[in-house]
């Protein structure tokens, strides 16, 4: 059985693989339980090309047929084991670093295309330059991070100090701050193809992740061209614009955006599979396996063209739930309330917590894209207040 090199895991993408006869040898960070049953490595940071390099030449893989990425962190390393162990997929390192540092993204990007100033930031950076620079509201950030973790939303001075007070070095690389957008935010999850958008979906955060990382329920349903079609063409013709501009491979990419009064304004795009439940939710949806093109554009396969419904009979969203304020909620609790496509939920507080305060996650569906919106919000109350 070929192995597939896989950085980081997630078991969707485990089952994915065995579907397609691939046996995957994992890397994955020491805080991660160990993967039973799994071929893997532990790295202290996935991160360090190095490191990962040297955990895949000791496990003498002999039959590797390709590398992949779960996550954002590990897609400059994924394209650099291709290189050094000549396999198919996408070998260009420094365009990978692109669609990485959010500062090299944006300041990279055509003027047409509207998105906040960003600069990198050190410890001796003041916050009056910051704000000369970039306005009275200001978000910190790592120039290479996923997820709004270490994320901040900075409005004064002192707020300013506790968001550079964990920075672990001197580097000037390291950190970005850029000019806050308060807008609701969409993303597309698609297929970047020979230099064109071959499929792509549109999805709406519930809230959005940075206010998620910060206690709230993320939750993001897929839109209705029908309904939104002036929305769809600007975003599709902006995503064109940020993957010709950044040189983009093949890929399956993320890209998030912002709603404002004067149109679209680029957020970050990824290189990657999209997180949290959005391929199950593409294609329950729309019947395009986007895991399975993954692997095909890691195996060096042309990917079987998506021809996803363009009118779905039902639109899907996904919820991951969180404990509630409230005391201990049950599935039971949930199921007696709404009517799930699927859940999966814990109530035992020696459960793991993941991404986003995650104990659990389900999947919704509706016909009507605004009654899908409902129910989710309805379901977000439910999980917070119980």
């Amino acid at each position: 059985m070929p192995t597939m090199i896989v950085i980081g895991y997630r078991p969707d993408l485990d089952r994915a693989l065995r579907r397609r006869g691939l046996d995957p040898y994992y890397l994955v960070q020491a805080q991660v339980s160990p993967l039973k049953g799994r071929n893997f490595k532990f790295v202290t940071d996935i991160e360090n090309v190095q490191e990962v390099l040297r955990a895949v030449l000791s496990a003498r893989i002999e039959d590797a047929a390709g590398v992949l990425s779960v996550h954002e962190m590990g897609v400059f390393g994924a394209a650099y084991l291709r290189q050094a162990l000549n396999l198919p997929g996408n070998t260009d390192s420094k365009t990978a670093l692109y669609f990485r540092d959010k500062y090299l993204q944006k300041s990279s990007l055509p003027p047409q295309i509207k998105r906040a100033r960003c600069r990198y930031v050190s410890k001796y950076t003041s916050f009056a330059e910051l704000v000369g620079d970039l306005g009275d509201t200001f978000v910190i950030k790592p120039a290479t991070g996923a997820g709004s973790l270490r994320t901040h939303i900075v409005r004064t001075p002192e707020e300013y100090s506790q968001a550079v007070k964990p920075l672990p070095s001197r580097s000037d690389v390291e950190i970005v701050a850029e000019s806050f957008t308060d807008a609701p935010e969409v993303y597309i999850d698609g297929i970047w193809n020979n230099g064109d958008l071959q499929w792509s979906s549109m999805s709406n955060y519930h809230i959005s992740p940075l206010s998620a990382a910060q206690g709230g329920v993320l939750a993001a349903y897929v839109l209705d061209k029908r309904r939104n079609p002036t929305l769809f063409a600007e975003a599709e013709k902006l995503t064109g614009q940020v993957l010709t501009s950044l040189g983009a491979p093949d890929c399956v990419f993320h890209l998030e955006m912002f709603r404002e009064e004067s149109g679209l304004t680029f957020g970050e795009c990824a290189i990657r599979l999209p997180g949290a439940l959005s391929p199950q939710v593409n294609e329950l949806t729309f019947g395009v396996d986007l895991f399975d093109v993954e692997i095909s554009l890691a195996l060096g396969e042309e990917p079987v063209k998506a021809s996803g419904k363009d009118a779905p009979d039902r639109f899907h969203g996904y919820i991951l739930l969180r404990r509630s304020s409230r005391g201990n909620l049950t599935r039971e609790d949930f199921e007696r309330n709404f009517a799930f496509d699927e859940i999966e939920y814990s109530s035992s507080l020696d459960t793991p917590v993941g991404p986003y305060g995650r104990v659990g996650q389900a999947i919704v569906s509706d016909e009507d894209e605004l009654k899908l919106q409902k129910t989710i919000e309805e379901i977000v109350r439910f999980n917070e207040v119980g």
